[in-house]
């Protein structure tokens, strides 16, 4: 939106000059994107945001600036260069000349016409039309001129027709035929339908309704009786209508956003009184069709409700002052409640937060003083579904398949499994089979009968998980806990551009699946401790809570799975649940290069690499920054019951670049551990 200093100070007695007038719409909530100074005038541009029609009009942000700098707004002043003319009331004999009809009042909720006779075309005087260039605006005619001028006066676009050329002196608002055509004032043909509303006359549709008017009744030179229309058009339509067409103007940016009903009528009359002056119209015909007023809304304010939002203490009497300033009236209620009614110019108020939010900014929001808000220290637990849910979002996210399972299951495969002497079952008293005969004291058993299943069912690969209750303890007094089961057997195949690429299912994926499980759940302290069962038992925090294991081959037996083997892992969410910790700490990146250096060497199958890697820790602080295992290598060059490893070493400093110095003696005594401590031989 484009408006000039001097076109504001017609409707307000602005003292301050331009610069701090841009600075207090910026921040009263109207932002001045630019401010230029030309023709010893300056130019605002502000941004409207789509809810601030009201905005649209000089009008409107002389309103504003009334009250952000308490002054009063002159509203008789509407055309600035000549006293206001009495109001132009229509001629009883001539109505029936011009005819107005509206199919939906929907689409039209107000239709006005008035009339202009003997008029004379041609160029606008210099002030309106160096007024008009100065926001953007292209002069034509005085006619054409002076509804531009009105609509940015007031915000209500209004339309020209030359009514010599409507046939039959007929208005119809209506929707647009299918496969009608209508070339508007800028040259293009356009092809409409019945999504399109149209002002038409008897034949044929004269202008797109709120967007632009028809190429054939234009205002030109030659006009002699003109027909000016203002109007209110459903926004909904135009802005279907603009986006259907590819069309923009003026109007059809004020129309979709709302404009103000009860200011139809004054702003045709505006420039009515301006086409008698500089066009010398004759004589005054009007004529309208639908309802102007709109109902009034009225919302209920509490002094005490704006004081606890804003943090501030605001009188009464002041809040009143600012809604009214803003067109707002306000009648007491109580001693500090107000009912306010919102005039017809905002229709985006239409909640009690809407009048604390205006009271607010012209308060001014620089007013409000900086305070810490009252915080109540609270513990912070995350709900176990958001728990649950987020467990399966990244298994599923890792390729995995979640699957139901039955809760009752059978003896003989607890057998099976060698799981019947170590797990207090409990048992139904009157199963209805004999697969029903127990509840699940773990899932790896449910598991393991749906990797059956579907190996039977011809499937490669197996990749699945499940998040269930298991029940275990004396039937009086059974105890239930919430636990993750995953199972995993056979082989994927990739395609890639070197080929076909074949994934054999192993215990190694079992732990990277549980390894970014941790890692997404916070989890850094945890280990693998092997059993003698042959499984692995998962520790947190030095607390088991889990176990990953491979079926033996008898097993696989029983289990009818034939060549195949099955990898499980089960958890105990409810215990797991206690060390998570979902919130996460930004760590910056490194300042300064780091150092790699490898070391290979040759080791013990029985010495435990989670061992070496610690003590290497240990004893690396502070430039050790990081170690992992990059190699693992066994085949002829290795001695039976060794095993090659490559370890990576990462030196890094936090407050500057490492030289072959610093870093030697370090890495010297990493590698001295290795040999001394723990038997290694390095490669």
């Amino acid at each position: 939106m484009h408006f000039t200093y001097n076109w504001l100070k017609e409707f307000i007695n602005v003292q301050i000059p331009a610069q701090e007038l841009a600075k207090k719409l910026t921040m009263a909530g109207l932002e001045v994107t630019s401010l230029d100074k030309k023709d010893n005038d300056f130019v605002f541009e502000i941004e409207v945001t789509s809810n601030r029609p009201d905005c649209l009009s000089v009008v409107g942000i002389a309103r504003e600036v009334a009250a952000i700098t308490d002054s009063k707004l002159k509203l008789s002043q509407a055309t600035g260069h000549r006293p206001q003319a009495k109001s132009l009331q229509p001629a009883a004999c001539s109505l029936q000349q011009i005819s107005i009809k509206i199919e939906n009042k929907k689409d039209c909720p107000l239709y006005t016409a008035k009339i202009i006779r003997d008029i004379k075309v041609g160029p606008s005087p210099d002030w309106l039309r160096k007024r008009l260039e100065l926001v953007g605006c292209r002069s034509v005619n005085n006619i054409v001129d002076i509804t531009n001028y009105v609509q940015f006066t007031w915000g209500e676009p209004l339309h020209a027709f030359d009514l010599d050329k409507l046939a039959e002196g007929v208005i119809i608002v209506r929707r647009a035929k299918n496969g009608e055509k209508i070339t508007t004032i800028d040259g293009e043909g356009k092809i409409l339908n019945p999504d399109i509303l149209v002002i038409a006359d008897k034949q044929k549709p004269v202008a797109i309704a709120g967007v632009m008017g028809g190429k054939d009744t234009e205002v030109t030179e030659r006009a002699k009786n003109i027909l000016l229309e203002a109007a209110v058009f459903n926004p909904i339509i135009v802005r279907r209508t603009r986006q259907a067409l590819g069309l923009m103007s003026e109007s059809a940016y004020r129309f979709e956003r709302g404009v103000d009903s009860e200011a139809v009528g004054s702003a045709s009359l505006r420039a009515v009184e301006l086409m008698q002056e500089y066009a010398k119209g004759r004589r005054v015909l009007a004529k309208s069709s639908g309802q102007a007023k709109t109902k009034k809304k009225s919302i209920n304010l509490e002094v005490s409700t704006v004081n606890k939002i804003l943090g501030i203490n605001i009188a009464g009497a002041k809040i009143k002052k600012i809604l009214g300033s803003l067109g707002f009236k306000t009648k007491t209620r109580g001693k500090n409640n107000f009912t306010v009614t919102v005039p017809s110019h905002r229709p985006d108020v239409n909640s009690e937060i809407d009048l604390i939010e205006e009271v607010a900014r012209l308060f001014g929001f620089e007013s409000i003083p900086k305070t810490l808000p009252l915080v109540r220290p609270q513990l912070s637990i995350v709900p176990t579904e958001t728990l649950v849910s987020l467990i399966k979002n990244i298994l599923v996210g890792l390729g995995l398949n979640e699957v139901i399972t039955y809760s009752l299951i059978d003896k003989e495969l607890l057998t099976h499994l060698g799981m019947q002497g170590c797990i207090d079952a409990i048992e139904i008293l009157n199963p209805l089979s004999k697969e029903q005969e127990i509840l699940r004291p773990k899932l790896i058993p449910s598991l393991t009968r749906c990797v059956a299943y579907n190996l039977n069912q011809k499937q490669d690969g197996v990749d699945i998980f499940e998040v269930a209750k298991t029940f275990t303890g004396a039937l009086t007094s059974p105890k239930e806990e919430l636990s993750l089961g995953i199972a995993l057997c056979g082989t994927k195949s990739y395609l890639f551009e070197q080929g076909l690429v074949k994934d054999e299912a192993s215990l190694l994926h079992l732990k990277g699946i549980l390894e970014v499980l941790f890692e997404r759940l916070g989890i850094k302290e945890h280990n693998l401790t092997r059993e003698n069962t042959g499984g692995l038992a998962i520790f947190v925090n030095q607390e088991k809570i889990g176990l990953m294991l491979r079926l033996q081959k008898d097993t696989l037996d029983k289990l009818d799975i034939k060549n195949q083997e099955v990898f499980l892992l089960e958890l105990s969410l409810d215990r797991l649940f206690s060390y998570a910790e979902l919130k996460k700490k930004f760590t910056p990146l490194p300042k300064y290069p780091g150092v790699a250096r490898d070391i290979s060497f040759v080791l013990k199958e029985d010495i435990s690499v989670k061992d070496i890697l610690e003590a290497m820790k240990e004893k690396g602080q502070p430039l050790l920054d990081n170690i992992e295992i990059v190699d693992y290598y066994k085949g002829k060059q290795i001695p039976l019951g060794f095993r090659g490893l490559t370890i990576s070493c990462l030196y890094r400093s936090k407050e500057k670049t490492l030289t072959e110095i610093e870093i030697n003696p370090l890495h010297t005594l990493l590698c001295s551990i290795l040999t001394e401590q723990f038997g290694a031989k390095i490669r």
